[in-house]
């Protein structure tokens, strides 16, 4: 566990970071839990959906995390990955809060939309304690399920 506690940020991904974002890693036991950082940069790079995030602390690349907007205006977090040697530190829980205050702050978005694999108990934890609920619905032809989030107006 990571001692440093400054401040978790929500940078722009570049030409200057994104090499450090594509090499993030998570513990071998997520490995089947998470896509590889490689394969979001390059549904960011390829698609019109996703929008990438470096998430920085003390200046050093620790995450990655990209987001959309879905056609009924909810907006999706996606690909959330917190490198191994920062994992446990608070990094995964500012990111997405800090993605809560900015996207609440949207009028027109009713709900802040993710999922995960059942299977992953600490990404389902940390996004209940956020207050992301789960829907029913699934994603990934059901091998995630979804979890929302909708802000209070």
């Amino acid at each position: 566990m990571s001692d440093d506690l400054s401040p978790v940020r929500l940078e722009p991904v570049t030409a200057d970071n994104w090499r450090d974002c594509a090499r993030l890693q998570a513990r071998p036991d997520q490995a089947d839990q998470v896509m590889p950082v490689v394969y979001n940069l390059c549904q960011c790079a390829y698609g019109d959906v996703w929008q990438p995030l470096a998430i920085t602390r003390s200046g050093r690349v620790v995450g990655f995390v990209m987001w959309g907007r879905d056609t009924d205006r909810s907006i999706w977090i996606g690909g959330l990955l917190v490198d191994a040697t920062a994992q446990r530190s608070g990094v995964a829980r500012s990111a997405v809060r800090q993605l809560q205050q900015r996207f609440g702050a949207e009028p027109d978005c009713p709900n802040v939309a993710l999922s995960y694999s059942p299977d992953n108990t600490a990404a389902r934890d940390l996004y209940a304690s956020l207050g992301f609920r789960e829907t029913g619905e699934t994603e990934d032809d059901g091998a995630e399920v979804v979890a929302r989030w909708t802000p209070e107006r």
